[in-house]
Protein backbone atom coordinates (compact mmCIF):
# COMPACT_ATOMS: atom_id res chain seq x y z
CA UNK A 1 0.00 0.00 0.00
CA UNK A 2 1.23 3.23 -1.16
CA UNK A 3 1.18 5.37 2.05
CA UNK A 4 1.66 8.83 0.77
CA UNK A 5 -1.69 10.03 -0.08
CA UNK A 6 -2.94 8.99 3.49
CA UNK A 7 0.35 10.64 4.91
CA UNK A 8 -0.33 14.24 2.62
CA UNK A 9 -4.22 13.91 3.70
CA UNK A 10 -3.94 13.74 7.01
CA UNK A 11 -1.08 16.35 7.14
CA UNK A 12 -3.51 18.99 4.92
CA UNK A 13 -6.24 18.33 7.75
CA UNK A 14 -4.27 18.61 10.95
CA UNK A 15 -2.84 21.40 9.44
CA UNK A 16 -5.36 23.55 8.45
CA UNK A 17 -7.06 22.56 11.65
CA UNK A 18 -3.87 23.51 13.61
CA UNK A 19 -4.07 26.59 12.24
CA UNK A 20 -7.62 27.48 12.62
CA UNK A 21 -7.03 26.43 16.36
CA UNK A 22 -3.85 28.69 16.85
CA UNK A 23 -5.29 32.12 14.83
CA UNK A 24 -9.19 32.10 16.11
CA UNK A 25 -9.58 30.01 18.86
CA UNK A 26 -12.05 32.35 20.28
CA UNK A 27 -14.26 32.36 17.05
CA UNK A 28 -13.92 28.15 16.99
CA UNK A 29 -14.41 28.87 20.64
CA UNK A 30 -17.97 30.17 20.38
CA UNK A 31 -19.26 27.68 17.71
CA UNK A 32 -19.32 25.04 20.56
CA UNK A 33 -20.91 27.39 23.36
CA UNK A 34 -24.03 27.16 24.99
CA UNK A 35 -24.46 29.76 27.99
CA UNK A 36 -21.42 31.60 27.97
CA UNK A 37 -20.85 34.84 26.24
CA UNK A 38 -17.47 35.50 26.48
CA UNK A 39 -14.75 33.11 26.00
CA UNK A 40 -12.41 32.74 29.13
CA UNK A 41 -8.62 33.19 28.32
CA UNK A 42 -7.71 29.45 29.86
CA UNK A 43 -10.08 28.38 27.32
CA UNK A 44 -8.21 30.07 24.53
CA UNK A 45 -5.06 28.87 25.51
CA UNK A 46 -5.68 25.65 25.41
CA UNK A 47 -7.27 25.62 22.02
CA UNK A 48 -4.06 27.06 20.78
CA UNK A 49 -1.83 24.45 22.48
CA UNK A 50 -4.56 21.93 20.98
CA UNK A 51 -3.58 24.00 17.51
CA UNK A 52 0.23 23.39 18.25
CA UNK A 53 -0.21 20.10 18.57
CA UNK A 54 -2.25 19.33 15.85
CA UNK A 55 0.23 21.87 13.47
CA UNK A 56 3.24 19.57 14.39
CA UNK A 57 1.70 16.33 14.05
CA UNK A 58 0.86 17.63 10.40
CA UNK A 59 4.55 18.44 9.98
CA UNK A 60 5.45 14.90 11.33
CA UNK A 61 3.16 13.58 8.73
CA UNK A 62 4.24 16.08 5.95
CA UNK A 63 7.84 15.60 6.40
CA UNK A 64 7.79 11.21 6.55
CA UNK A 65 4.65 11.12 3.22
CA UNK A 66 8.04 9.77 1.10
CA UNK A 67 8.74 7.26 3.78
CA UNK A 68 7.74 3.64 4.04
CA UNK A 69 5.06 3.45 6.75
CA UNK A 70 3.48 -0.28 7.99
CA UNK A 71 4.47 -3.22 9.17
CA UNK A 72 7.96 -2.95 10.56
CA UNK A 73 8.62 0.43 8.96
CA UNK A 74 7.83 3.91 10.39
CA UNK A 75 5.91 2.07 13.25
CA UNK A 76 6.22 5.03 15.54
CA UNK A 77 4.91 7.35 12.96
CA UNK A 78 2.11 4.47 12.15
CA UNK A 79 1.47 3.93 16.01
CA UNK A 80 1.18 8.00 16.81
CA UNK A 81 -1.43 8.44 14.10
CA UNK A 82 -3.71 4.97 14.77
CA UNK A 83 -4.03 6.06 18.80
CA UNK A 84 -4.65 9.50 17.82
CA UNK A 85 -6.99 8.71 15.22
CA UNK A 86 -8.72 6.01 16.88
CA UNK A 87 -8.90 7.61 20.38
CA UNK A 88 -10.46 10.68 18.62
CA UNK A 89 -12.56 9.11 16.60
CA UNK A 90 -14.10 7.44 19.81
CA UNK A 91 -14.47 10.68 21.44
CA UNK A 92 -16.01 12.43 19.01
CA UNK A 93 -18.84 9.75 18.18
CA UNK A 94 -19.04 9.63 22.08
CA UNK A 95 -19.64 13.10 22.23
CA UNK A 96 -21.91 13.19 19.18
CA UNK A 97 -24.07 10.83 20.42
CA UNK A 98 -24.81 11.60 24.08
CA UNK A 99 -25.07 15.61 22.92
CA UNK A 100 -26.29 15.26 19.46
CA UNK A 101 -24.46 18.36 18.45
CA UNK A 102 -24.25 17.84 15.22
CA UNK A 103 -20.57 20.07 14.61
CA UNK A 104 -19.71 16.72 15.91
CA UNK A 105 -20.12 14.70 13.30
CA UNK A 106 -18.32 15.80 10.28
CA UNK A 107 -15.26 15.57 12.36
CA UNK A 108 -15.99 11.97 13.74
CA UNK A 109 -16.61 10.71 9.80
CA UNK A 110 -12.93 12.33 9.36
CA UNK A 111 -11.59 10.71 12.54
CA UNK A 112 -12.86 7.71 11.81
CA UNK A 113 -11.50 7.41 8.28
CA UNK A 114 -8.61 8.35 8.98
CA UNK A 115 -8.19 5.48 12.04
CA UNK A 116 -9.36 2.70 9.79
CA UNK A 117 -6.94 4.02 6.90
CA UNK A 118 -4.01 4.19 9.40
CA UNK A 119 -4.74 0.49 10.38
CA UNK A 120 -4.70 -0.74 7.60
CA UNK A 121 -1.31 0.79 7.52
CA UNK A 122 -0.30 -0.52 10.64
CA UNK A 123 -0.93 -3.68 10.15
CA UNK A 124 -0.01 -4.03 6.40
CA UNK A 125 3.58 -4.38 5.14
CA UNK A 126 4.26 -1.45 2.98
CA UNK A 127 4.82 -1.71 -0.82
CA UNK A 128 7.68 0.55 -2.48
CA UNK A 129 6.57 3.01 -4.94
CA UNK A 130 7.68 1.34 -8.23
CA UNK A 131 8.55 4.79 -9.83
CA UNK A 132 10.78 5.82 -7.29
CA UNK A 133 14.73 5.17 -8.42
Amino acid sequence: MNTKTIMILSAVVMGAAGIALLFIPQEIHAQFQVEATEVNPVDALILQLMGAMYFGFAMINWTAKANLIGGIYGRPIAIGNVTHFTVGALGLLKGFISSRQELLLAPALIYLLFAIGFTVVFFTHPVKDQQAP
